[in-house]
This record gives C-alpha cells, sequence and structure tokens, in this order.
C-alpha cells in the first residue's frame, strides 16, 4: 500500500509539473512562432483567449463527471489530449489551426488540474498539497529552458513543443498504467445528485469561485505589472526591476515549500487566514506611493503570503461546503481561477494605462482585491447547512 501511494504521489507531482510546461514555452518561442506562422506579435492573444475558454470549460467539466469517470481514466485522457495539442503546435503551419490547438491543450490542462487538485484534496495533506503547486512553479521555470536550449542550439522552435509532448505521452501512458490505483473511497450517500444541480444551489460554491478568481487575480495582477510599476513609477532601472520581479515568483516558489509542514503542524485554516492578513500587509506596502524599497519589500511580502493559499483553498473545500460537494466545486474554482486570472490583470493593465505615474495605481489596485479577498474568505469560512436535490 505505501509503495501504491508512493507512485502516485510522484506521479502527481509530475503532472502538476506538466501543467506548467506549455506555459514556459510559448513565452521564450512566441517570437519565433510568430515570424514562422506569419502573424504579428500581438496575436498571441487569440492563443491566449483560446487556451482559457478550453481551461474554463474543462475543468468546471471535469469536476461534474469525476467520479463517473474516475481520477485515473480522467488524467489519462486529458494528459494524453495535451501530448495531442502540443504536437498540434509542433506541426500546425496554419495561424487558426494554432488557436484551435490552444483551445485543445486547455481542455486537457483545464482537466488535469481539477482532477489532480481534486484527488490530492482528499487523498495528501497540506504538505503535499502545497509542494504540488510548488512543482507546477518548477514546470513554468523548466518550460523556457527547454525553449532557450533548442533556440540556442540553432533548431526551430517546434522542437521545444515536440520535446515536451514526448514527456506527456509518457506520463499519459503512466496514468493509462495506474488507472484503477486512483480510485478513492465511495462518496457519501448525499452525494446521489449526478446532475450536480444540490451543488450549483450551494452560495459557497459560487463564493468560493470568487476567492479564488480574486486570489490568482492577484497573484498574476502582480507578476504581470510590477515591472512596470517599479520602472515607471518607482524610479528603477529595468535590470533591477527585473530582478525584483523574479524575487516575487521565488517568493512564491519557496513559500510553497516552507508552508508544507508549517500548514500541517500549525492547521490550514490558520496559516491560510495569516497569509491572507498578510497579502494585505503586502499589498499596502506596494501602494505607498514613491518608495521602491517598501514596493519590493511588499512584492517579496506578497509572494510568500500567496504561496499556500491557492493549494490550502483546494485543500480546505470540503470544509466548506462539505464531502458530497467537493469534487464539484473544485472543477467550479478551477475554471474560476483561470477566468479571474486573465480577465482581472487585463483590466489592471487598462487602469494603468501602459505608462507614467498611472503606473502606481497597481498598489492600491491589489490592496482592493486582496481586502476584498480576505472578507470574502471570512464570508466562506462556515461549511453551510446541506442543500438536499
Amino acid at each position: 500500500m505505501p509503495s501504491t501511494r508512493g507512485s502516485l504521489l510522484l506521479l502527481a507531482y509530475l503532472g502538476f509539473v506538466s501543467l506548467g510546461l506549455p506555459d514556459g514555452l510559448l513565452g521564450v518561442g512566441w517570437p519565433s512562432m510568430a515570424e514562422s506562422l506569419g502573424v504579428p506579435t500581438s496575436a498571441v492573444g487569440l492563443l491566449l483567449v483560446a487556451g482559457t475558454a478550453g481551461y474554463l470549460a474543462s475543468s468546471v467539466a471535469a469536476g461534474f463527471t469525476l467520479r463517473r469517470l474516475g481520477v485515473g481514466a480522467l488524467l489519462a485522457g486529458s494528459t494524453g489530449l495535451a501530448c495531442l495539442a502540443l504536437s498540434g503546435y509542433a506541426s500546425s503551419g496554419v495561424f487558426a489551426l494554432t488557436v484551435a490547438v490552444a483551445f485543445v491543450l486547455g481542455l486537457g490542462s483545464g482537466a488535469i488540474d481539477s482532477g489532480l487538485n481534486a484527488y490530492a484534496a482528499s487523498a495528501f495533506g497540506a504538505r503535499h498539497m502545497n509542494w504540488m503547486h510548488a512543482f507546477f512553479g518548477l514546470g513554468v521555470a523548466i518550460g523556457p529552458l527547454i525553449m532557450t536550449g533548442v533556440l540556442l542550439a540553432g533548431w526551430s522552435w517546434r522542437w521545444g513543443y515536440v520535446t515536451v509532448a514526448v514527456a506527456q505521452a509518457a506520463l499519459a501512458t503512466a496514468f493509462a498504467l495506474t488507472a484503477r490505483r486512483w480510485a478513492r473511497t465511495a462518496p457519501p450517500p448525499e452525494a446521489h445528485d449526478r446532475s450536480g444541480g444540490s451543488t450549483l444551489r450551494l452560495p459557497a460554491v459560487w463564493l468560493g469561485a470568487l476567492v479564488f478568481a480574486l486570489y490568482v487575480a492577484i497573484e498574476a495582477g502582480a507578476g504581470l505589472w510590477a515591472f512596470l510599476l517599479l520602472t515607471e513609477a518607482r524610479g528603477l532601472s529595468a535590470g533591477a526591476a527585473g530582478l525584483c520581479v523574479s524575487l516575487y515568483w521565488a517568493m512564491l516558489f519557496a513559500g510553497r515549500i516552507v508552508f508544507g509542514p508549517v500548514s500541517e503542524r500549525v492547521g490550514s485554516r490558520t496559516v491560510l487566514l495569516g497569509c491572507l492578513v498578510a497579502l494585505v500587509a503586502g499589498a499596502a506596502l506596494v501602494a505607498v506611493p514613491g518608495v521602491a524599497a517598501l514596493s519590493v519589500l511588499g512584492l517579496a511580502v506578497l509572494g510568500f503570503a500567496a504561496a499556500p493559499v491557492f493549494p490550502l483553498l483546494i485543500l480546505t473545500t470540503a470544509d466548506r461546503v462539505g464531502a458530497a460537494h467537493a469534487d464539484r466545486t473544485i472543477g467550479v474554482q478551477v475554471g474560476a481561477a483561470a477566468l479571474g486570472g486573465a480577465l482581472v490583470p487585463a483590466g489592471i493593465g487598462l487602469a494603468l494605462g501602459g505608462a507614467g505615474e498611472r503606473a502606481g495605481l497597481l498598489g492600491p489596485i491589489l490592496l482592493a482585491l486582496a481586502v476584498a479577498l480576505l472578507v470574502l474568505h471570512l464570508t466562506t469560512g462556515r461549511r453551510p447547512a446541506p442543500v438536499t436535490a
């Protein structure tokens, strides 16, 4: 039994690495891809929209079909779909087809994300939940290295996608071979509403979805626009600002490693509440006008405090909605997170206006989002009374 659990845990870690790899590939490879496909650099927005749409659709659907399909079958099929999409990236010579492939990759990734999170929330503790999400960051970091190595070797950007597609094929095979081992304890009796209607009638589900959207909006918004804030409104050089943005992401990774065991000792709820309060403090430091050192400190605090929020919110989903609704709710939450991470940072960009002192608005915006996140979390902290079908 321990060996079975250990093998599934290893596959779960590798699954989270695989989720991050494609994001890293696109960032480095897009200039070469755009030239090869004959489209302007700005066309990447269409790929992002298509990918987000697929991710949103599949993550929500996965939560509602998980018990019927089984976690193992869902992971095997979704990883195989991601492999197919990555192969499509590598072979596509027409941009319209590439956009379609981005949608398919979103479908595969969203289902993997929902499936792994739902399984880990019920099978693994706070330590592994945090560490698995840290490994997602590792995948995002490895992706650019793969594409950079391919381009430096003088090869086409397509080989970067081929490399990751092969890795995904191996992972899909592993998921397929272990499909039966991913079976979980049968759901409680009140989980017999196969339509999922009772889940969607829970206010906590939709409040929780908003919590996830707000959290990812803060994480992605800070990472995307911090460079503009530091250079345009705080007077740092491009080199110094770049290092500070790297520090932000490094603190996010380090925090997930640190808070893994801490959450098990102190308790997930306590750590989660403390980190949400610290998010407000970090955003307040970023909002202090004119002082670069405080903004940099605030970003570091923001990254470290944000680290365990997503994994611990996933882990405590059953506490808020009940075990019978947890899988479906996690799917909705993951979908909402993707939506918040796409729409809100784009809206922040419009508010900042691109340059100048208006870039300083990032701090107040992050502070408002962090306060709203804390208030919503406190609102959704209690588990509601059971809702019958």
